[in-house]
């Protein structure tokens, strides 16, 4: 008996985490339960609504190698990482560059803010190129440590990726850091309920 129980005790965890990233839909957006980045199954961690007040703006949803539950477990979670947004609602991308403009200041110092500067204007640039986002468009955040962060928006990659880790966090923390833009979304990414 004694040697039954820790096995039963590790096919029950195994069933758990495979029921907790079945493949879901929210709001009518399909979140797959696995991706491929940079050649590496990524696992979902989390999939949540974005509101602006009353208006759902965007389903988020976070890929990584292991479970995170944390802005510093992401980051340090090995290998790539997918954060992505699929839009349910139509919205000035200029403005949309500007809210994670804001969430970035609202989350990082003075003296990393200075440091990152170029990062921030080169997404700046990249939203305001993109003029709207409509139902259904996505933009996905890719941070592959071989390459960088790669910004894609419409199905298509917008530029070099970036190759600063620090601009990466500080972006990262628009969503998991000590002010995310929206609380509620960022405990779905961590799966936190």
């Amino acid at each position: 008996m004694r040697k039954v129980l820790p096995l039963l005790s590790l096919v029950a965890a195994l069933c758990w985490t495979g029921a907790a990233h079945a493949a879901v839909e929210i709001a009518g957006v399909k979140v797959e339960d696995t991706i491929t980045v940079g050649g590496t199954k990524l696992q979902l961690n989390g999939a949540g609504i974005r509101y602006k007040g009353p208006f759902k703006v965007y389903v988020g949803d976070l890929y990584t190698t292991r479970p995170v539950k944390s802005l510093d477990e992401l980051i340090a979670a090995p290998g790539p990482k997918r954060l992505s947004m699929t839009f349910v609602r139509e919205i000035n991308s200029g403005e949309f560059g500007k809210l994670l403009t804001r969430g970035i200041e609202d989350n990082v110092s003075r003296q990393e803010l200075s440091k990152i500067i170029p990062g921030m204007i080169k997404m700046g640039d990249i939203f305001a190129a993109n003029k709207a986002f409509a139902p259904g468009d996505v933009c996905a955040l890719e941070w592959d440590p071989a390459k960088g962060l790669s910004i894609w928006a419409k199905g298509k990659l917008q530029s070099e990726p970036f190759q600063d880790p620090a601009f990466f966090r500080a972006l990262m923390s628009i969503w998991f850091g000590q002010s995310p833009a929206d609380w509620k979304l960022k405990e779905e990414l961590l799966g936190i309920k």
